[in-house]
């Protein structure tokens, strides 16, 4: 389980714009996301946590590495 901190996620819209990132990057990925929290957990198999932080970092948020 990678897990990142994403503060500037605040809507449905940063919601679904994280998970296309990460699915774009790992269609098999698993993705929960917590916006109460501002966490986004992943579940990956096929891509490492930079693959994923860049990823998010390009649909232009800020992802920092979170306590799993």
């Amino acid at each position: 389980m990678i897990a990142f901190e994403v503060k500037d996620m605040t809507c449905g819209h940063c919601v679904s714009s994280i998970t296309k990132a990460v699915k774009a990057t790992d269609a098999d990925a698993r993705v929960n996301v917590d916006l109460a929290s501002h966490r986004v957990e992943i579940d990956s198999a096929n891509a490492d946590a930079d693959e994923l932080r860049d990823a998010i970092s390009e649909a232009g948020y800020t992802p920092v590495p979170a306590a799993t």
